[in-house]
C-alpha cells in the first residue's frame, strides 16, 4: 500500500524542524517506518541548492523557483518516490507549497505558473496532509534573532507577512488537506495538535495509530 507523505510549512522561526524531528519519533515509536528529510536540501543536490542562498547575490524569483523545482523533483525520485513505494511515512521539512508561498505571494511570482511548475517537479506527488504552523513573522524573527540568516531569513518583515497570508491563502483554498496550527505557543501544545492531525490521517488511510 503507498505510503503518506506529511509536510510541515510555516514562516521562518515558526518551529517546523523541532516538530518534525519530534512527529518522526513519535510515528517512529509506534512502529511505523518514518523517514524524516526536508527541502531544499534533502539530497546532495538539495543542498547544493541552499548553499547558493548562503553567499552571493540573491537570484530573481524566477531563477529561484527554478532552483528548488529542481531540488524539489531530484528529492522526489530520490528520497519521497522510493519512501511511500514502501509504504513509510514521509514528515517533510517543506515541499511545494513553500515555493508558492515564498516567490509566489512572497516575491509577485505568478501563482498558477508556480502551482504548474510544482506539478511538474512533483510528478503529481501531492502531499496527503500538510501542517501549516501559522505565527506572527515578528515573533517568528525574533525566535532566530543571533543565529547565521540566508538570503530569505535576512528579507524585510513586509515579505515575511506576505508569505504568511501566502500560507493562509494555501490553507483557505485546500481545506481538505491543508491544516493551521499555532505556533504561538509551547512545542509540546503543538506537538500534541500536530500527532492528533496525523492519526486522524492514519486512521483514516487505515494505518497504524500504534501500538
Amino acid at each position: 500500500m503507498r505510503g503518506v507523505l506529511v509536510t510541515v510549512e510555516g514562516v521562518e522561526g515558526s518551529g517546523k524542524s523541532t516538530q518534525c524531528g519530534r512527529l518522526a519519533a513519535y510515528l517512529a515509536g509506534r512502529g511505523l517506518e518514518v523517514v524524516q528529510t526536508s527541502e531544499p536540501d534533502g539530497t546532495p543536490l538539495g543542498l547544493r541548492v541552499r548553499s547558493l542562498f548562503e553567499d552571493g547575490p540573491t537570484p530573481t524569483p524566477l531563477t529561484q523557483a527554478f532552483l528548488f523545482m529542481a531540488a524539489r523533483q531530484e528529492h522526489v525520485s530520490r528520497v519521497i518516490a522510493p519512501a511511500l513505494a514502501r509504504g513509510a511515512v514521509v514528515v517533510s521539512d517543506r515541499y511545494a507549497d513553500a515555493t508558492v508561498a515564498y516567490q509566489g505571494y512572497g516575491q509577485g511570482m505568478d501563482v498558477q505558473t508556480v502551482r504548474e511548475l510544482n506539478l511538474l517537479a512533483t510528478g503529481g506527488i501531492l502531499p496527503d496532509l500538510t501542517l501549516v504552523l501559522d505565527l506572527d513573522p515578528a515573533a517568528g524573527m525574533a525566535r532566530i534573532h543571533g543565529r547565521a540568516l540566508d538570503a530569505f531569513e535576512k528579507m524585510d518583515l513586509a515579505f515575511h507577512r506576505r508569505v504568511r497570508e501566502g500560507y493562509l491563502e494555501i490553507a483557505r483554498a485546500d481545506k481538505s488537506r491543508v491544516q493551521v496550527l499555532s505556533a504561538d505557543r509551547t512545542s509540546d501544545q503543538l506537538h500534541g495538535d500536530v500527532v492528533r492531525a496525523v492519526d486522524d490521517l492514519l486512521a483514516r488511510r487505515g494505518g497504524s495509530r500504534g501500538a
